[in-house]
């Protein structure tokens, strides 16, 4: 994908979408029928993603003789969608906070048994991993325990995963306590760490966090995957082992 074509991926086109828009660009006013030749995308679903762009503002249409011709708009009224974009975010920040509480009330929490979720691939390690920061960065003490293995953490960093997990910690000033398993692994700010061994790391690498427990492995395809337990009687013994370990090291 071009830089071109990830921009306009960036404000919400599909590839479809980019490719008759782009096709249009090329083509001037034209009929539909040249538009999907053009584009290589059938008539039918041409027609309806043309609606689409429509809606975006980067199409519009006029009637020559009984036919309905497309013509793109200059693609300087890119620069007004992502400013409008950028107003409507601006705007849902600002009442996240009551969004957030009236989702909560309205989220079923069973008292009685873990909720567990479970993440394939690099996308669902960031995921997990966006969920500590953002659960951690909303507690009282902003801070989350973890077992950090030698041999799971490459995968963590990954860029198809979370590279900048680290930076965006500290920005949100979220301290962690870790106990390192295996070698590597430094200092970089808000953070302590321990060493139960620097020989071998372990399979999984875990995490503690606002009554949750996340783990990370990887399978052996190097595939890595994972889960979240939400229960707070499980989270409450891992941390007592956790911390019963940390004083003993």
């Amino acid at each position: 994908m071009t830089n071109l074509q990830n921009t306009l991926a960036k404000i919400g086109l599909s590839d479809k979408e980019i490719k008759i828009y782009l096709a249009l660009l090329k083509t001037g006013p034209t009929a539909i029928r040249k538009v999907a030749d053009t584009s290589g995308v059938n008539r039918g679903t041409t027609y309806e993603l043309l609606k689409k762009l429509q809606s975006f503002g980067l199409v519009s249409y006029f009637h020559k003789g009984k036919r309905q011709h497309f013509v793109a708009e200059d693609p300087k009224v890119i620069a007004d969608i992502i400013s409008r974009k950028k107003l409507e975010i601006e705007e849902a920040e600002s009442n996240i906070e009551k969004v957030l509480t009236e989702l909560s009330l309205l989220s079923y929490v069973s008292k009685d048994q873990p909720v567990i979720k479970f993440y394939e691939n690099y996308s669902g390690i960031r995921t997990i991993l966006e969920d500590v920061l953002s659960s951690a960065s909303h507690l009282n003490k902003k801070e989350y325990i973890a077992y950090s293995s030698s041999s799971i953490r490459p995968y963590l960093y990954h860029p198809n995963a979370f590279p900048d997990f680290t930076a965006k910690r500290i920005k949100k000033k979220i301290h962690v306590r870790t106990i390192a398993i295996g070698a590597g692994g430094k200092l970089h700010g808000e953070d302590e760490r321990k060493w139960l061994t620097k020989k071998q790391g372990a399979p999984t690498y875990t995490l503690l966090y606002a009554g949750k427990i996340a783990m990370i492995s990887v399978s052996k395809k190097n595939i890595p995957h994972g889960l979240i337990i939400e229960d707070e009687a499980i989270y409450e013994t891992e941390l007592m082992i956790f911390n019963s370990l940390w004083n003993s090291l």
